[in-house]
């Protein structure tokens, strides 16, 4: 079996950058090409900057292994239709952001028609990982999969490497893992919430720093909670408006395709959009449906807001 021991990256943003570097660090050479100007701190770590798509594939030894660390969408098939023009039979393209698994498929199929071997590779770990470890999940056939993996495990933390399955699966396997990410982003949001509600102030810092040791919710992003906290010195400069890159949404859409429930993932995609509503004309048109049938009130209320506090005999205690 050929060793390879020299890979290429196509997008050297900050994913694509620091995993060239951590690859120097294991000892392999590294060629990047980006249409942007490369930072002069991966050049001096000795990252190899080629001109143009061209020269970065002659800059590689056959069975060439490139990584493509781009956005997903439309970006991703014009840099494969430009690599299958000059890339020759057996070379291996791996696309390494969060593509949807059923493009992978497609993707691999196409190119296994033009002798290319394609794999898909989740990954996971944030800009750290990707500069001192990674989370990696491919899907891919077990032949190219055998000549990348000695690569991939070197990049990976410990245990951080899995060929999932077939092509599409590491895509997918990854789908999967942001939609987790989703509900437990959810959870401990909605947990801040709570404690920010009781009747006496908490001790949140303190709180948070007792959930990172030896707690059954402590976690990385737990601990990315606790940093950001102190950080920002609490929630009240921070807008409550979510952005994300809409990848759970596919995983939504599969899983109704699929007839698997998945409440929590989807509650925790709802509430991003919810988040984003300035106008809530849903809101207003629930008020006015409540309005029609009810009489209630439409817009804030005193007498209905003591009621919903003293309305409970028992249950929670009063204050």
């Amino acid at each position: 079996m050929n060793t390879i021991n020299k890979l290429g990256i196509v997008g050297l943003g900050k994913m694509g950058g620091n995993l060239g570097l951590q690859a120097i660090d294991r000892g392999y050479e590294v060629v990047g090409y980006d249409p942007k100007d490369m930072p002069e701190e991966y050049k001096a770590y000795g990252i190899k900057k080629a001109e143009s798509m061209k020269d970065f594939i002659t800059m590689l030894p056959s069975p060439r292994m490139v990584l493509i660390y781009v956005g997903a969408g439309p970006i991703i098939d014009t840099i494969i239709n430009e690599l299958a023009t000059i890339l020759e039979t057996g070379d291996i393209i791996l696309d390494a952001g969060n593509s949807y698994w059923g493009d992978s498929i497609r993707r691999h199929e196409r190119l296994k028609e033009q002798g290319l071997q394609f794999i898909d590779c989740g990954t996971s770990g944030g800009v750290s990982g990707a500069r001192n470890g990674a989370c990696f999940m491919i899907g891919g056939e077990d032949e190219a999969v055998q000549l990348v993996e000695p690569i991939l495990k070197s990049l990976a933390v410990e245990d951080g490497y899995v060929h999932a399955g077939a092509p599409g699966a590491g895509h997918y396997t990854k789908l999967v893992h942001n939609g987790i990410e989703f509900g437990m982003l959810q959870a401990i949001g909605e947990g801040m919430d709570l404690l920010e509600h009781f009747r006496h102030n908490l001790d949140m810092p303190g709180i948070l720093k007792c959930w990172n040791h030896g707690s059954v919710v402590r976690s990385w992003l737990m601990e990315l909670m606790e940093a950001q906290y102190n950080e920002q010195t609490g929630f009240d400069t921070i807008p409550g408006y979510i952005e994300d890159t809409g990848e759970v949404n596919w995983l939504v859409n599969d899983a109704l395709h699929m007839e698997v429930p998945i409440p929590v993932i989807t509650h925790s995609v709802l509430q991003l959009f919810t988040s984003r509503d300035e106008t809530k004309t849903w809101a207003k048109a629930i008020a006015m449906m409540r309005h029609g049938f009810g009489g209630h009130p439409i817009g804030p209320d005193n007498y209905l807001k003591k009621f919903r506090k003293t309305s409970q005999v028992g249950g929670y205690p009063k204050e």
